[in-house]
């Protein structure tokens, strides 16, 4: 699932984690949805400090991770498809739980939130209503309850290309409110399986997601309901503590 990050660059902002921000030529082709190429400061310290595993420099595990992260801050952040290094646009298809695949062009105009939080089940049961959401007010909605960032790892690889097959953990701090629940300040994390089939330049064909959303919301909704306008004090804040 992606992770936050701040939206305010305007320069080329290298990454470790995450190609292609170091790319001067490439980044100032880009069309951002924010105006710049973001910064993920903020998330991978939150990574560094509360990952499980720190792979080897070059091995399988930490290209896939890598591989992932690109993809994800390619989703979030740019608005062309043919801006897009990470994934093979005539085959892509995006599968959650099992559901009808979601083509390159319909994962980015819903976003990687919605495209993971769809769900089947009726109207009264479900926790986050992924068709009523927009791009970007599910990712404010994240962003809220995650200032830090939503950080993501690789936990195993199990089968090497061009059929990827993983395990990963997705975690935060519950800090901001969310969807009229107050945060708690706790540990929320999610696991979850991938399986991430690639062509011969490593680009995504089919990327399968598996995971119990029940695990996220969980967290989420532990927080005491608030109002509306406790909602946007909250995430609001004062400026002089910024």
């Amino acid at each position: 699932m992606a992770s936050s990050a701040s939206e305010t660059a305007v320069q080329v902002a290298g990454d470790k984690y995450r190609s292609f921000l170091d790319d001067e030529d490439h980044v100032h082709k880009i069309q951002w949805r924010h105006g710049g190429p973001p910064i993920f400061d903020s998330v991978n310290k939150l990574f560094e400090e509360g990952r499980t595993k720190e792979w080897p420099k070059g091995s399988l595990e930490e290209i896939v991770q890598n591989a992932v992260k690109s993809w994800e801050m390619e989703l979030s952040h740019k608005t062309r498809i043919q801006d897009f290094k990470t994934i093979n646009p005539e085959k892509f298809k995006l599968i959650v739980n099992g559901r009808q695949g979601l083509s390159a062009e319909e994962t980015l105009e819903i976003g990687s939130y919605n495209a993971l939080l769809k769900s089947s089940i009726p109207e009264e049961f479900k926790y986050y209503k992924a068709e009523q959401e927009s791009f970007e007010s599910s990712h404010d909605a994240f962003r809220s309850a995650f200032p830090r960032g939503f950080a993501w790892e690789v936990i195993a690889v199990y089968t090497g290309p061009p059929v990827i097959s993983y395990k990963f953990r997705h975690w935060g701090y519950f800090e901001g409110p969310f969807k009229g629940h107050a945060p708690t300040g706790e540990l929320v994390e999610f696991y979850g399986m991938g399986i991430l089939k690639v062509d011969e330049s490593l680009r995504a064909e089919d990327v399968e997601v598996y995971y119990d959303p029940a695990e996220l919301f969980a967290g989420l909704l532990k927080g005491q309901p608030i109002s509306d306008d406790q909602t946007l004090e909250t995430a609001s804040g004062c400026p002089f503590h910024k």
